[in-house]
């Protein structure tokens, strides 16, 4: 086995096992603790531009198979983890982790204390890191140096659709005509989209309020997607123009888009929210959801206008994970509502979603 290294911007580095495609890559290391759903993190378009780490440490014990991914290719920068199955066995299983990984040119290290490093990012915050496979620590924090920072690059237009994009669901019997813009969908939304009703069309992020209107759609979605919402003003300006048109749902990086769209900011988050397990409260009912989480910037509450109020907090840290207008027919999550990976608790949301553009409010 080759021996590969996670070097962290503070200088620390970890030695372990080259797992996944030799080489070297670099991005904003951050932890997952779901306890699976390793596929599901891999294609999942937020993590864009991060090596992520998942805390649970057997890793690719039931292998990857075809029905899993919940995007078109791998997304993540790079994949750390403390111990990865060399005899996974799953009945829908097509290959290893170490394959896929490699076939799709991500690198990763296994053998690493994960535990360890999990600890520094809770106490010193994420942090830019390099896996290696071919280089020592010293070579590998000099490329890191050389790397762009996460929260300069605009990775929303590195996973969005390049083009109108119809899903292919499989119900035909569709009420809703859905516009879905694509910051970086995951499966599972327009999975369940599909399956209550709805046609659903994804466009690009650049595409204006203007083309998304001239299709008259019976809803809109503003996508989760990775990277810093203060990079989107090109975005923010094409939702402002939407939020009083139709009836709007948010997840993630909508949620945040649609606050800044109101007049409010975003914050980043000390080592963010990224696993299965986070509980939020539903401010109307008081009823508490454990709900499935990707997110390393939160809303800042004393910024909310236009008629934006706080619809749900997250019991950890106190931080907003929903909103909804006074007036409008707009509600919007900080979670995902999808899970993959992750608690099915609050797949209500999308009828939710239905609700309002049956009623049109």
């Amino acid at each position: 086995m080759t021996q590969a290294v996670l070097v962290l911007e503070d200088g620390s580095y970890y030695f372990g096992q080259s797992l996944g495609a030799p080489g070297l890559t670099c991005g904003e290391v951050v932890f997952n603790t779901s306890m699976i759903g390793y596929q599901e993190m891999l294609t999942d378009p937020s993590y864009a531009g991060q090596i992520v780490m998942p805390t649970y440490p057997l890793i690719g014990n039931y292998g990857v198979n075809r029905f899993d991914a919940e995007s078109a290719r791998l997304q993540v920068s790079g994949f750390v983890v403390r111990e990865e199955c060399h005899q996974p066995c799953h009945y829908q299983m097509d290959g290893t982790l170490h394959d896929y990984l490699a076939e799709n040119r991500v690198t990763g290290i296994s053998g690493i204390d994960t535990r360890a490093v999990t600890r520094k990012l809770r106490t010193r915050g994420v942090m830019m890191g390099a896996v290696a496979s071919d280089a020592s620590p010293e070579e590998t924090l000099i490329e890191l140096k050389k790397a762009p920072r996460y929260d300069g690059t605009d990775f929303v237009r590195h996973v969005t659709t390049d083009r109108l994009f119809h899903w292919p669901g499989t119900r035909r019997d569709t009420e809703f005509k859905v516009a879905v813009l694509d910051l970086g969908t995951k499966f599972n939304i327009l999975r369940l989209l599909n399956s209550l009703g709805c046609d659903l069309t994804l466009y690009p992020c650049t595409t204006s309020a203007a083309d998304i209107l001239a299709t008259n759609p019976d809803g809109i979605l503003f996508s989760p997607g990775p990277g810093d919402p203060d990079l989107l003003d090109y975005i923010v300006e094409n939702v402002k123009q939407l939020v009083d048109k139709k009836p709007i749902m948010g997840i993630c990086l909508g949620n945040q888009l649609i606050a800044q769209a109101f007049g409010g900011s975003n914050f980043k988050l000390k080592f963010g929210h990224r696993g299965g397990n986070h509980p939020v409260r539903d401010l109307a009912t008081g009823r508490v959801y454990i709900t499935a989480q990707n997110h390393g910037y939160a809303v800042d509450p004393e910024t909310l206008k236009g008629g934006l109020v706080v619809s749900h907090l997250n019991l950890n840290d106190g931080t907003v994970e929903g909103l909804r207008h006074r007036e409008l027919p707009i509600f919007s999550i900080q979670y995902h509502s999808e899970a993959s990976p992750g608690p099915w608790d609050c797949t209500w949301l999308f009828g939710e979603f239905i609700r309002m553009m049956n009623n049109g409010v």
